[in-house]
């Protein structure tokens, strides 16, 4: 299938305003493109089954579990959602993509080259962005209301395994530790220029 859109995904640790942003820049990009938002895990059965059992849940529970929920919950969000959308031109922001189960998955022990594999047939965003904020700084924003993966050791390991795909060239880093108007201007400077360099 044919795609016209543009695809850019906001990825971070939890808390550190990812969701603000990427509802932020549609609301930008709206005032010129026909832009929307959206977010995994999806709002398709599968992705309220991960909310409901692996991200609210006392426990963690298997990361192979995890891995392959969240790959089909990505198969099932691009098929119903991403490709719909790109189809008609449209540039779809999402709320986190295959980036989050390596950084997550992986940081719980699993082999990131077997992440890739279940998801090589998840569509490469056109743009990727991390927003980097200290570990110490996302745990203490998410106090009191924490999940299963929201503990200083997870989030440490979670970002480690981030930044390997922003040295490799995969995702584009802007630091998240500054202000909120300041977070979104650094963003939105960074995905127009993108869109200049595309037309």
């Amino acid at each position: 299938m044919s795609r016209r859109g543009i695809f850019i995904v906001i990825e971070g640790l939890d808390g550190c305003g990812k969701t603000t942003q990427a509802k932020l820049l549609v609301r930008t990009l709206k005032k010129n493109h026909d832009a929307v938002y959206t977010a995994e895990p999806s709002r398709g059965n599968i992705g309220r089954f991960i909310r409901k059992y692996c991200l609210h849940s006392a426990k963690r529970g298997s990361s192979v579990v995890e891995a392959l929920l969240f790959a089909a919950d990505r198969y099932e969000h691009v098929a119903n959602e991403v490709l719909p959308a790109l189809t008609k031109g449209k540039i779809v922001v999402s709320d986190r993509y295959v980036y989050s189960s390596l950084a997550y998955q992986g940081a719980a022990g699993l082999d990131l080259d077997w992440i890739r594999k279940l998801n090589e047939h998840a569509m490469k965003p056109d743009l990727a962005i991390f927003i980097d904020v200290n570990p110490e700084t996302v745990v203490q924003r998410l106090k009191p209301k924490k999940s299963v993966m929201e503990n200083l050791e997870t989030q440490q390991k979670v970002r480690e395994v981030y930044v390997k795909f922003i040295e490799r060239g995969e995702l584009v880093s802007v630091d998240g530790n500054d202000s909120k108007r300041v977070v979104t201007k650094n963003i939105v400077a960074l995905v127009r220029s993108f869109l200049e360099k595309r037309h």
